[in-house]
């Protein structure tokens, strides 16, 4: 799981899933990625199509899910302009796991399932 995963972010085929947070981080447009993914037929990347199931297998190597900075402005303008930009990254996933980092590529080896 983990190596597949790791290919799906070093290729350009996928524009659903990808590396944020400088390389530490996974993050997954869950709505795309459903579709993208998880739908495709005949060739599937993994052994769901169902992004629950997906989510499980990231816990069960030991992601844990991020939450996004939620920091918001004083002022009434700034306020609701972030929290339109908000709305639209909702149904982006961040997630982490220490020993899944870009710049480290050897740490996969100790991304054991749980």
């Amino acid at each position: 799981f983990p190596q597949k995963l790791w290919k799906m972010l070093e290729s350009d085929q996928f524009r659903s899933i990808w590396w944020s947070e400088g390389g530490k981080c996974v993050a997954i447009n869950k709505d795309l990625f459903e579709a993208e993914v998880l739908g495709r037929e005949g060739q599937q990347v993994f052994h769901t199509q169902k992004i629950k199931s997906f989510m499980r297998q990231l816990n069960a190597y030991g992601f844990t899910k991020m939450q996004r900075n939620s920091q918001r402005s004083a002022s009434l303008p700034e306020f609701l302009a972030e929290e339109a930009a908000a709305s639209a990254h909702s149904q982006i996933l961040y997630y982490y796991n220490p020993s899944f980092n870009r710049a480290h590529p050897w740490l996969l080896e100790t991304c054991k399932r749980r």
